[in-house]
């Protein structure tokens, strides 16, 4: 049926309207003019706010706004002083003279030994920190995570409130970048061990000494950062509040809310990457520097600790296609090595002196090897594998990939388990899966940020590969100065990741996402808690 001209003129006014009323609201609840407020969606609940026991992005992206280590990062990711104001540092160790106007929320200042106690009790075996390996540069270190010396034996030392004394284990040139991490913020001695077991479990669980404090947190519903007043630099900062008011993983929600005005910032997806065009918004890039793999489960109790059942499945894989035809975003590069383009080297990028090696896709060449994995295993057919993966669109999205790629080409079955976030890092943690969909991003700005993390005494090997050969070169890398011998080791460990299949590369990750455009400063970092809004301000 015809619709009449009058009643086109009104649908097409009607639309109009609501048009205007969108850009009203897209104005006035995602972000606040007069009272510095943005509103903005965290991807999930944060798992972790225990900076001692933090290895996720999210707690990590939250923590960053709310402390602050010994140094930091500016907008262009270069270091700057944080809670120290200047330091020295030589092969044998480090001295930091930290700020007297730097405080705790509740007006306490920050001092020295709330480095050595936060550093010692992240060193603790009983912690159990899947990070307590990025503070091995400290002498004792290593040997205290292992329950061979005591806490009090680490090589720091608070000389008085405000100076920190450090002594190495060995050289480590980049130490500098490590006291920008998570695991190397203060915690304060009394407040934690007031709250013992609870510390980091609630907003009042918390001490804050960086930009932001956590005002409230309503679990797994909304968390509300507000500006820290007792913050040493709080006139540099513009935002009076950060309100997480969305907690939600799913691209599609995230693109409504921002549509509708609720949010400043959402990440884009194939699907909603194509909504996104239609609508004409300005389309943001940002190279987030993460490898996204998946990693095998190497314990003796697992068929993929089968090096053969992990070849085959290297040779049939295609990371063009899953880069150009599943993930369907611009960015993203096709995974050849856990080291990503974007590292340096001697003289140049480090992939460009160190060619990664590429298995060939052959799907004969990988039926051998599954022929070869069965009859190593002594099994007649293999059972379903068990590939764990969270609950985002594009993790079961790349998981139905696999599990037709597989079928189709080798005749293996697998079994998808999508688990929330949380429970999918607790599942990891415990081993409870043959695959899993893994991803890793630069803690900081040097190579070893991915090289020691196969090594066996890293936690964050969730599947527990194991290899004295690897283990070597990482120490020799760790135990040089030398740009050429650190970096001749990474190749060794780049060829031994590849020979033995120890992970499979998928994608090096690329992101698309839209930004409010009254926002302005956010900085979106490779090394560092990102998004960082810290810098963030509403313009008119």
């Amino acid at each position: 049926m015809r619709t009449p001209l009058k009643q086109l003129i009104a649908l097409f006014l009607l639309s109009l309207a609501n048009a205007t009323v969108l850009s009203a609201e897209f104005e006035t609840t995602a972000v606040d003019y007069d009272n510095q407020e943005i509103t903005i969606a965290l991807t999930q609940e944060p798992p972790q706010l225990n900076g001692m026991k933090a290895t996720d992005q999210v707690s990590i992206m939250v923590l960053g706004h709310v402390m602050e280590g010994l140094v930091g990062y500016d907008r262009r990711g270069n270091v700057v002083p944080g809670v120290a104001e200047r330091w020295e540092i030589d092969d044998k160790g480090a001295t930091f003279w930290l700020r007297k106007d730097a405080r705790w929320s509740n007006g306490d200042p920050v001092i020295a030994d709330d480095f050595v106690f936060a550093w010692q009790n992240t060193l603790k075996p009983e912690t159990a920190s899947e990070y307590a390996f990025i503070l091995y540069p400290l002498k004792n270190g290593e040997a205290i995570n292992q329950g061979k010396m005591k806490p009090e034996d680490l090589a720091v030392r608070a000389i008085d409130d405000y100076t920190l004394k450090i002594e190495f284990e060995r050289p480590t040139g980049y130490f500098i970048k490590l006291t920008a991490f998570t695991s190397y913020y203060p915690v304060q001695r009394k407040f934690f061990e007031s709250k013992s077991d609870r510390y980091g479990a609630d907003a009042d669980d918390l001490l804050y000494n960086g930009p932001f404090r956590i005002k409230d947190w309503v679990h797994s519903a909304s968390l509300h950062m507000v500006k820290n007043e007792h913050y040493w630099n709080k006139d540099a900062i513009s935002l009076n509040a950060i309100n997480a008011e969305y907690i939600t993983a799913d691209t599609r929600s995230r693109l409504n809310l921002f549509i509708d005005g609720k949010i400043v910032l959402t990440r884009l997806d194939g699907e909603t990457y194509k909504d996104a065009l239609t609508q004409k918004f300005r389309i943001r890039r940002f190279t987030t520097g993460s490898v996204f793999f998946l990693e095998y489960n190497h314990r003796p109790e697992r068929i993929t600790r089968n090096v053969n059942l992990r070849k085959a499945i290297q040779h049939v894989f295609d990371a063009d296609e899953m880069v150009n035809k599943v993930l369907a975003t611009p960015g993203n590069l096709p995974g050849k090595s856990l080291f990503p383009v974007w590292l340096g080297g001697v003289n140049d990028k480090f992939r460009k002196e160190y060619k990664a090696p590429e298995a060939t896709i052959d799907i004969a060449l990988g039926k051998k090897y599954l022929e070869q994995a069965r009859q190593e295993l002594g099994i007649d057919k293999f059972p379903p594998l068990v590939l764990l993966v969270s609950d985002s669109p594009t993790a079961a999205k790349q998981a139905e990939y696999m599990q037709g790629l597989l079928k189709a080409r080798l005749d293996l079955d697998i079994k998808i388990d999508i688990q929330t976030f949380k429970q999918r890092l607790a599942k990891m943690t415990a081993g409870e899966f043959d695959i899993v969909g893994a991803g890793w991003g630069p803690d900081f700005d040097d190579v070893m940020t991915f090289g020691d993390l196969f090594a066996s005494w890293n936690l964050n090997n969730r599947g527990r590969y194991s290899n004295p050969e690897y283990d070597k070169w990482v120490r020799v890398a760790m135990n040089s100065a030398d740009p050429q011998v650190r970096m001749d080791a990474m190749g060794q460990l780049q060829q031994i990741l590849f020979d033995e299949a120890v992970i499979l590369p998928q994608y090096e990750q690329g992101v698309i996402y839209l930004l409010h455009p009254k926002v302005s400063g956010v900085a979106r970092r490779v090394v560092g808690p990102d998004p960082d809004f810290s810098h963030a301000r509403v313009i008119k």
